[in-house]
């Protein structure tokens, strides 16, 4: 009998997933990187793990600028996107972030753009994090890029529509009971209609601190914006934690 597909699974592997995103910021992304290399001041020579990286936007940008990088993603379409733009100095695979990738491989992990919180429970997203030190050198550094969970409750647009690519689509968002940011998405293709969720774990940073000290993990800073300004829990639009092995 074939397990029933998470969410992720199904949603992010499909063309209208890419199609919805495809507009996304890349100069933002751009200036994030900047940001992050000024502040980590990475060696060349450092090994970087971009975990769930999706097309691989970030791990592209910082091969250009002179870094060694693997990007690791569950979606089979993304990651044979993002192989078009290997070399011996960036790589791409197929890989379940609930597993450790490589044990004590990297100088430093990026997750980044809310790839974090998918799943039902506090110890499946504790495993996560738990995976993803083990691939840590020692004395590493783990940047953990989050949505602020109170703005974006107190800013949910709970319906809207746009046609994009002649698909046109429905989304409908909502804060549930159980703590959960869910967004339903419609999508009509010609004749067919299709339905797809995104479900986020609304994690407040005292959830997470709390999760970083079970792991005995050193929180070094954490951040509100891609400019890494501080946190300031009802305006900072992200929560950007850098933690330490």
């Amino acid at each position: 009998m074939t397990a029933k597909k998470e969410w992720f699974d199904e949603w992010f592997d499909t063309k209208y997933y890419h199609v919805l995103y495809k507009n996304r910021d890349y100069n933002e992304a751009a200036q994030f990187i900047e940001a992050l290399l000024g502040y980590f001041k990475m060696p060349s020579e450092a090994k970087i793990l971009d975990l769930a990286c999706g097309k691989g936007r970030h791990s592209i940008f910082l091969n250009e600028k002179g870094h060694d990088v693997t990007g690791v993603d569950l979606s089979e379409q993304s990651i044979l996107a993002a192989k078009s733009h290997e070399n011996d100095r960036l790589k791409f695979d197929v890989h379940d972030m609930r597993n450790v990738y490589r044990a004590n491989g990297f100088d430093y992990i990026l997750n980044l753009f809310t790839s974090f919180g998918y799943l039902d429970t506090k110890e499946e997203n504790l495993k996560v994090i738990e995976a993803a030190i083990a691939s840590l050198k020692s004395g590493g550094q783990f940047l953990l890029d989050f949505l602020n969970p109170y703005v974006v409750i107190n800013n949910l647009v709970s319906a809207e529509e746009k046609t994009i690519d002649s698909l046109h689509f429905r989304i409908e968002r909502e804060y549930t009971a159980d703590e959960f940011i869910i967004k339903k998405i419609e999508v009509i293709d010609g004749d067919e209609t299709f339905h797809f969720q995104e479900k986020v774990k609304a994690i407040r940073r005292t959830d997470f601190l709390e999760y970083f000290q079970q792991l005995d993990l050193k929180v070094v800073d954490v951040f509100g914006d891609y400019q890494l300004s501080s946190y300031q829990k009802e305006k900072s639009p992200r929560l950007i934690f850098v933690l330490e092995k």
